[in-house]
């Protein structure tokens, strides 16, 4: 496949559907190319020449029980668009899988930048790293002020029991993956689980919410948030913590997974937390758990990462020190419950 026409994305059936579905929208021939970053579903970038748009489709080879997440991802951002929260306009969800051979979602092309890693955002300067981290947490409470049934989405999710069932189910993924000892990680679930606090009224969570899931423009400001396949109804404080985590100096050099912490001028947790409170009216005296239980969560995540690696079916840089930051994970996890 050439560079214009990646594996995935057939662009003369995708012109074909956006002629018929959206005549006018498209004035010339279509190119695409992959844009690298993302996770699990694949983003390219699409161009007529004049103007861009971004197309999501599943991971190549797709097992169709997951293939709802297009029309999820599609359903959240279409109805968040007449929001305050900053989300790409949605062109269309095509479910039809003869066209690209899988459900799929088109959307506006919106300039800005992700920053991954603290050695990115430093060009911008303390004063900058700082306005645009404090941005995060203001563009977070628009998310969780938003009320579901008001744009349609009071039934997104199961808000009930909510942080038992994300417990639970991040529990079965750790066992799914687990072929090597884990010292604390036991300790660590079984505290989260005795400890669990009393929720909040339900909000839109994002689910994977951080600096390199929202794109940021030159004003510092959030352009839009990304990657909604995480979504649901549930706790707004399951965001906070995971913030509050990748805000945090993970204490290892040279990390294939990196927080932006140490970036001059970024915020410290602490404040981050205090201007989430003041700005949404919510109780955080509970964040410690929340903060822990992102720990746990990306502890899990980053063992299946590295089972993966040792069954030979992850390549690439860095797959091999993913094993190395599981146990700092789990340290973390513990420390923050101990202190909260």
């Amino acid at each position: 496949m050439s560079p214009d026409h990646p594996p995935g994305l057939d662009l003369d059936r995708l012109r074909g559907l956006l002629d018929r579905e959206r005549p006018g929208l498209v004035t010339g021939p279509l190119s695409g190319r992959l844009i690298e970053g993302g996770r699990s579903n694949l983003t390219y970038a699409v161009s007529d020449g004049t103007a861009k748009w971004v197309v999501r489709r599943p991971p190549l080879g797709h097992v169709l029980a997951t293939a709802h997440d297009m029309k999820r991802e599609h359903r959240v951002i279409s109805a968040l668009h007449p929001t305050n929260v900053p989300v790409p306009r949605p062109v269309l969800l095509c479910e039809d899988e003869e066209v690209l051979g899988a459900p799929f979602y088109v959307m506006e092309f919106v300039d800005g930048t992700p920053y991954r890693t603290a050695d990115q955002l430093a060009p911008l300067g303390p004063e900058r790293t700082r306005a645009a981290v404090l941005n995060l947490v203001d563009t977070l409470v628009e998310l969780h002020a938003v009320d579901p049934a008001e744009v349609g989405l009071g039934d997104f999710g199961r808000p009930e029991g909510f942080l038992d069932r994300q417990l639970r189910r991040w529990s079965k993924q750790l066992d799914a993956s687990r072929n090597r000892d884990l010292p604390g990680i036991d300790e660590l679930h079984a505290t989260l689980g005795r400890e669990l606090p009393r929720s909040p009224a339900a909000t839109v969570v994002h689910g994977d919410y951080r600096l390199d899931n929202v794109l940021i423009g030159g004003d510092d400001e959030i352009r839009a948030i990304l990657d909604w396949e995480m979504s649901t109804l549930g706790d707004p404080l399951t965001d906070l913590g995971l913030l509050v985590m990748y805000s945090q100096p993970l204490g290892m050099p040279d990390s294939p997974v990196s927080t932006t912490a140490q970036a001059p001028g970024h915020p410290a947790p602490s404040e981050l937390i205090e201007r989430y409170a003041a700005r949404s009216g919510r109780d955080v005296s509970a964040v410690a758990w929340y903060t822990a239980f992102a720990w746990f969560k990306l502890a899990v995540i980053l063992e299946g990462i590295h089972y993966r690696y040792t069954l030979g079916q992850t390549v690439g840089r860095g797959f091999d020190r993913i094993g190395e930051l599981v146990p700092v994970f789990i340290e973390h996890g513990l420390t923050t419950l101990q202190k909260g």
